[in-house]
């Protein structure tokens, strides 16, 4: 892998799965959710809830960043339909709950391995940014419960923004907020899909983020885990 860090000064950051550890955060709630609603007395373990929440909740957000579905309705059906699914028609108990999850979730604190002492060196060299897709009140409480909001100088929203990654309006509408060049900016992300093709498509450097070691063979730089920037970024 050939390095050329001294040209980058703007680095964009993806923040759901690369650096707020969605996963965890968000099976943690939803086992909570799973034992205050006693699913066991329906027969559905927590084992079984989750992948069948999870598996609802990426086909909606699929469908939200094509623009095909807006917010208002995957909030409305994600845990109906999950729990649906697993056959319990209940829209007072998914609405209950999707009150819940949206109350308790973006306000836990857990980041992927590594990232705060990350954060800590990178922001003496570079100018850090966000460009995630979500909603901005919720990415906001991810960012203020973690307690990395001050690393960043701009956070960037599909909400904001009014498109979503792949496309690359959001990307291009980032670099004009933070007065980046394409040349001189760096974008680091989990999702070969959103953040590779979308960060490619504008022309920018990327970073793919993918722990199983699936990785976007067309990306810039291709790391398992968070420190692997050390060696792209921090190392002469």
């Amino acid at each position: 892998m050939e390095v050329h860090p001294v040209k980058y000064k703007h680095l964009f950051f993806d923040l759901d799965h690369t650096l707020w550890d969605f996963e965890t955060n968000s099976r943690a709630v939803l086992a909570e959710l799973h034992a205050e609603f006693a699913l066991m007395d329906h027969g559905v373990s927590c084992e079984v809830f989750i992948p069948a929440y999870e598996a609802v909740n990426n086909s909606f957000w699929v469908a939200h960043e094509s623009g095909t579905m807006d917010r208002e309705t995957l909030r409305a059906l994600r845990f109906r339909q999950a729990l649906a699914s697993l056959g319990i028609h209940d829209n007072t108990m998914a609405a209950r709950m999707e009150h819940l999850y949206m109350e308790r979730c973006p306000v836990r604190p857990g980041l992927m391995d590594g990232a705060l002492d990350l954060l800590n060196e990178l922001h003496e060299k570079y100018t850090l940014h966000i460009i995630t897709n979500g909603f901005t009140e919720t990415q906001g409480l991810k960012l203020n419960a973690s307690g990395i909001r001050h690393y960043f100088a701009v956070v960037l929203t599909s909400e904001q923004a009014g498109v979503s990654k792949p496309s690359p309006k959001i990307f291009r509408h980032a670099l004009r907020s933070a007065g980046a060049k394409v040349g001189e900016s760096l974008m680091i992300g989990d999702s070969a899909r959103a953040d590779m093709a979308g960060a490619r498509a504008s022309g920018m450097d990327h970073v793919h983020l993918a722990p199983a070691g699936l990785h976007d063979r067309e990306a810039t730089y291709a790391i398992t885990k968070l420190d692997g920037l050390r060696t792209v970024l921090l190392q002469r």
